[in-house]
């Protein structure tokens, strides 16, 4: 596991218990592992039966200057790359001195893009080697400034792209993507409700991109394994329907019996063609991300990250932060203000697991949550998505009453404060001292996203709570300094950032090397349990409540290990010949994770080799091209 010298840093501050975190280094993939056998073994020499330019335009087999003086040899590679041979701490200098001279941020992440399409290990090295400088690159909040810019930048088509107009065409189109071994993790959206700034159509196609980079970069997933896919159900973007460059559907979205065929198509196909694969939700609107998710939940291995990823890691930071304030979860009273698909999946997590530790119903539980959106607080005389009505207040109990934030803190005294509005300094001093009346250690979490939507800012929340407040935020923020020690000596209060980036890798990973059939609500709860059994405050107030994304390849071992035990425990791991011990199934889970490093390429008869190493693994008509062959063969012999 690579540490930043920043996260070093807080490591001498805050140490790492290494009896929970486990961080040796994984062997040197030329070195033979217990687990080499796996078909994702990361171990030994990876097979190759291309050659020349083709394999310098294959990501997962170019290494560019770094291929040694054999493999130019072997591969005809002698003529086409400067004599020079470097190695890949070399190259990762290099290019972070390239990455380093972009004038912006927006210009940082199309260079990061470029280097993707042309070298897998590379890229992610980069990313690994400087993952706290650019996480917000590559995702949240310049990512969304990318997806914005989507038919702008746009130089060449990344991922799948589906048409609602076309339905007849899914199965052929997404058929095209391989065999149905090749894929594991898909992540699909269609657009609709995009990292806080709404509808972007079809340049909603990045958000699948960017978050299959985050499960290769925070848990292995292999990266010529995944499919990024859009569904093209038009737009409401004003400002794209009247854009001459968009490149989307130009239309209306679709809503209705057309929709649902067009999301039953693309999953009926995806679970035919690829019975394997992981599908990720993400993105999709307020009235459909929920409804879906119910829907296929039961059926097949699905999961949506802005329903359940952000309950998932919510509800760790708020169990870590009840532990540090010697509280309990049966006993919270939350108020999340904000009721969209983010509120309303962290208000769900957090009643399953306090009807789990009470042992009573999923709807008694919920009477200890309250939902506040732009009409006030929800109550049953409020029009309400399914997803909101368990929450719902009864209307005559508050007759008469104000229903705003500031109001129903007072009225309820909630020890939890949630953020999910995307209404900028909502939390004002009123409503935070209000709070902080009632309770010793209040935990406030303003979730929205990017950073200027926040409902506050770390130093506010501190600064009226004379430094009592536990607090995690959805964007990064640096450390706060304030008199809050013994006998008001000076403290530094490092903040966590409540990112879904430390539990949804590890749950993805878990559900694919289990071939879990389903993803059930306890194998979430093991993940949950995982990330807040790892949480710094635990040993330290002044720690962040969630660990950091600079260990989230160990962290994401951790989630994986629960998820896997608890798919087992209820029947649907359909992967034989699991590890029944925590160390060795640790072991098997990092034997394939993949990594960024260079390992040795074997050469092999293009006959008899497999699709990845004939350079087929995500190359629409390479199956076109190995069926017309055969289909030759067979005349050829009949003849």
């Amino acid at each position: 596991m690579y540490l930043t010298r920043t996260f070093l840093r807080k490591l001498r501050l805050h140490p790492l218990n290494h009896a929970e975190i486990h961080t040796s280094p994984k062997m040197s993939s030329n070195a033979k592992s217990k687990f080499s056998h796996l078909p994702l073994s990361t171990s030994g020499p990876i097979e190759c039966a291309v050659s020349g330019t083709v394999l310098l335009n294959t990501p997962y087999f170019n290494r560019g200057s770094a291929h040694s003086s054999e493999e130019r040899r072997e591969f005809n590679l002698t003529g086409l790359l400067p004599a020079g041979v470097q190695t890949l701490e070399q190259q990762t200098q290099r290019a972070y001195e390239q990455y380093s001279s972009r004038s912006d941020d927006l210009a940082k992440n199309t260079f990061l893009t470029s280097l993707k399409e042309q070298n897998s290990v590379l890229y992610f090295k980069l990313l690994q080697d400087h993952l706290k400088e650019m996480f917000s690159i590559v995702y949240t909040p310049t990512e969304g400034a990318a997806i914005q810019n989507f038919s702008r930048l746009f130089r060449r088509p990344e991922g799948c792209f589906l048409n609602i107009n076309h339905v007849d065409r899914v199965t052929h189109d997404l058929a095209q993507w391989g065999k149905p071994e090749d894929i594991d993790y898909i992540v699909v959206t269609d657009g609709e409700e995009i990292l806080g700034i709404g509808d972007q159509g079809v340049g909603g196609v990045l958000i699948s991109v960017a978050k299959l980079a985050l499960t290769t970069l925070c848990a292995g997933i292999h990266p010529n394994r995944t499919l990024p896919v859009v569904l093209d159900c038009g737009t409401n973007n004003e400002e794209l329907l009247n854009d001459d460059l968009y490149l989307g559907l130009r239309q209306k979205r679709v809503r209705g019996k057309k929709y649902d065929e067009f999301v039953d198509t693309f999953v009926t196909a995806a679970r035919k063609l690829f019975p394997r694969a992981y599908i990720h939700f993400e993105d999709f609107g307020l009235t459909n991300a929920r409804r879906i998710l119910d829907h296929y939940r039961p059926e097949i291995p699905c999961f949506n990250d802005d329903v359940q990823g952000t309950g998932c890691v919510t509800l760790a930071a708020i169990m870590a932060g009840l532990h540090v304030s010697k509280q309990k979860l049966r006993d919270t009273k939350m108020v999340i203000f904000g009721a969209g698909t983010a509120g309303v999946g962290i208000a769900d997590q957090v009643r399953d697991a306090i009807a789990s530790e009470k042992d009573i119903s999923k709807e008694e539980a919920a009477k200890q949550i309250w939902l506040i959106d732009r009409p006030g607080l929800l109550t049953t005389k409020t029009e309400l998505d399914p997803g909101q009505q368990v929450f719902a207040k009864d209307a005559s109990g508050w007759e008469g009453k104000e229903t705003s934030l500031l109001s129903v803190i007072k009225e309820v005294h909630p020890n939890v404060l949630i953020g999910t509005s995307t209404v900028p300094k909502a939390f004002t001093e009123e409503i935070v001292r209000a709070m902080a009346q009632h309770t010793e250690r209040p935990v406030i979490l303003p979730l929205s996203n990017p950073t200027k939507l926040h409902e506050a800012v770390p130093e506010d929340l501190l600064k009226w709570t004379d430094g009592r407040a536990l607090v995690a935020t959805g964007s990064p923020f640096n450390p706060v300094k304030g008199p809050w020690g013994s006998n008001g000596s000076e403290v530094e209060i490092d903040i966590a950032e409540c990112n879904n980036s430390v539990v949804f890798p590890g749950i993805g990973l878990g559900a694919v090397l289990s071939r879990a059939t389903q993803l059930t609500d306890k194998m979430l709860v093991a993940a949950v349990k995982a990330v807040a059994d790892l949480s710094p405050a635990l040993k330290d107030d002044t720690a962040p409540l969630l660990p950091g994304v600079e260990d989230v390849r160990a962290v994401s071992v951790r989630v994986a290990r629960g998820v896997i035990r608890a798919a087992i425990k209820e029947g649907v791991a359909a992967e034989k010949g699991i590890p029944t011990d925590d160390s060795e199934l640790e072991d098997w889970i990092r034997e394939q994770m993949w990594n960024p490093v260079y390992r040795p390429l074997k050469r092999v008869e293009p006959e008899t080799a497999s699709r990845q190493a004939r350079a087929e693994l995500k190359i629409v008509g390479s199956l076109e091209n190995v069926e017309d062959k055969v289909t030759r063969k067979r005349k050829a012999s009949r003849g």
